[in-house]
């Protein structure tokens, strides 16, 4: 029963007993008394519960405000710092060491394009820092297997490729879901998925690609099976004179934030700076995904961009290039804000981090994510602000 339940009983209480002691003291005098002590006590004994109540309930939201407030408080002070590290000017320089990226749809290798799609797209690159193309050609199937039908007119656009912009690597872009958070995707801790994986390498190899590019999500922090299959892959690779790369999950924000997110949401988004720069040592070309941040505003994605590139500058070697992904594509989803992640950010951010932490990296640049979605104003931002 509630505050005013209890105090209304006690006043229709008090008024029977009331009732009760007026008929009574008509006879012996002695009712009228008896009838106020009770009134009495009754009314002590709702003020009692009342107060009783609001104590509890005054306590009830302290400990509700002091949970929120420990919740709270760390993530202010985690985007108050990223907001602040995306305050400074860049130093002269931090630009383009002509070593960028782009991903490209599987369009390029399933007959969608043609000779003139070739030609626009060398039109683009000219005179930007653009040296890589990551050509989708999968994804793999679960057990590492990829057929030759996934990319067949791969023999004739990389030559196509070099005939219209010399210079350029063009790579293999490969990935697949990982059975990490559930039971379908591919298992790297199959020595059988490991190995096609390997044969697959060698066909797209073989058809002409210079490199390979795997992107496998998700993949968590410390994966033991993924740094093997690392290792056997830069064997072949550089057995055959090809890039051996990567596409990278983001780097933990705070200590160990990752494994703090993937016991409260079962899905550990970042890697851990160790594990990072384990990986970029096995490699010779990480990309970091450095986009769907969670962040709200242009100026925390910047922050945040500028962080994570200085946490990928101390752990990735010289001898490896690390490049920034920037977003060229506009979603709106939980993790994505359009209006937030966008290439001007992005690109001040690096700047920013490259400049404090190793302004003079010579293997380092972006990374343009995706082709299909880009629209002039990101690829201006990006030719502007970082090819200048």
């Amino acid at each position: 029963m509630d505050d005013r339940g209890m105090a209304e009983g006690g006043r229709a209480e008090g008024g029977r007993v009331e009732e009760g002691a007026v008929v009574e003291s008509e006879g012996d005098g002695e009712g009228d008394g008896e009838g106020e002590g009770e009134r009495e006590g009754d009314a002590e004994a709702t003020k009692s519960h009342r107060w009783r109540h609001w104590s509890g309930r005054r306590r009830l939201r302290r400990t509700v405000a002091a949970a929120l407030l420990a919740l709270l408080l760390p993530l202010l002070t985690a985007e108050t710092a990223l907001r602040v590290n995306y305050t400074g000017t860049p130093k002269p320089g931090t630009t383009t060491r002509h070593q960028d990226a782009l991903w490209l749809g599987h369009a390029w290798v399933d007959g969608r394009k043609s000779e003139r799609d070739v030609q626009a797209l060398a039109r683009r690159l000219k005179d930007t820092g653009v040296r890589d193309l990551y050509i989708h050609s999968g994804p793999l199937e679960h057990d590492g297997t990829l057929p030759d039908s996934a990319y067949p007119k791969a023999r004739w656009l990389i030559p196509a490729l070099h005939r219209a912009a010399p210079g350029v690597r063009v790579q293999a872009w490969l990935g697949d879901k990982l059975a990490s958070e559930g039971p379908e995707g591919m298992r790297l801790d199959r020595s059988a998925t490991r190995a096609a994986i390997l044969a697959s390498t060698r066909r797209v190899l073989a058809a002409g690609f210079e490199g390979v590019h795997f992107d496998l999500e998700p993949l968590h922090s410390g994966d033991r099976d993924y740094l093997a299959l690392l290792d056997d892959l830069r064997v072949l690779t550089h057995a055959r004179h090809a890039v051996l790369s990567v596409a990278a999950h983001q780097i933990d924000p705070l200590p160990a934030f990752h494994s703090f997110w993937g016991a409260t949401t079962g899905h550990p988004k970042w890697w851990s700076q160790s594990f990072f720069g384990q990986v970029a040592r096995r490699v010779d070309q990480i990309a970091v995904m450095s986009y769907d941040t969670m962040q709200p505003l242009q100026s925390l994605y910047g922050g945040y961009v500028a962080q994570q590139t200085s946490l990928a500058l101390e752990v990735t070697p010289d001898t490896t290039d690390l490049l920034m992904g920037l977003p060229f594509y506009h979603e709106n989803r939980f993790g994505h804000w359009a209006h937030a992640e966008t290439v001007p950010a992005a690109v001040r951010g690096v700047r920013l981090g490259l400049s404090r932490t190793d302004a003079d990296r010579v293997r380092f640049g972006v990374a343009l994510y995706v082709d299909f979605a880009a629209t002039e104003a990101d690829w201006r931002a990006y030719e502007e602000d970082w090819v200048r």
